[in-house]
């Protein structure tokens, strides 16, 4: 097994934020999942964007700082279904699969999402 962080297998901020960078425009372009960002601006999607990047990054063992609220905070009140949670995996998943993430490093992106469930699915 590498000494390596997820982080430093999976690429890095850059291979980091190329995920981001597929993965919320899957989100926003949803039929279901789009109304978290109808009436958000270009600027607050940016920073929430970086936030995600960020909060990645240093949940794979990156150096990155990550100054947002926690996921329970950040979600409380949005109505997020087990639905919608559904729908999310499914795109997430799809950006796996385009980008080509090896197995082993998939196998610990899931269990670290699946870990964030109960924080953030509330309805």
């Amino acid at each position: 097994m590498s000494d390596k962080t997820l982080y430093e297998r999976l690429g890095g901020y850059d291979a980091i934020s190329i995920f981001a960078n597929d993965l919320l425009p899957r989100l926003q372009a949803d039929s279901q999942l789009g109304r978290f960002w109808e009436n958000r601006g270009d600027d607050g999607i940016a920073r929430e964007k970086q936030l995600l990047i960020n909060f990645l990054c240093k949940n794979s063992g990156g150096p990155m700082v990550y100054t947002g609220r926690d996921m329970k905070t950040s979600h409380k009140g949005m109505k997020i279904s087990e639905s919608d949670w559904e729908l999310f995996l499914g795109h997430a998943g799809k950006t796996i699969q385009k980008l080509e993430i090896p197995e082993q490093e998939t196998s610990e992106i899931v269990a670290f999402v699946l870990s964030l469930k109960s924080d953030i699915v509330e309805a």
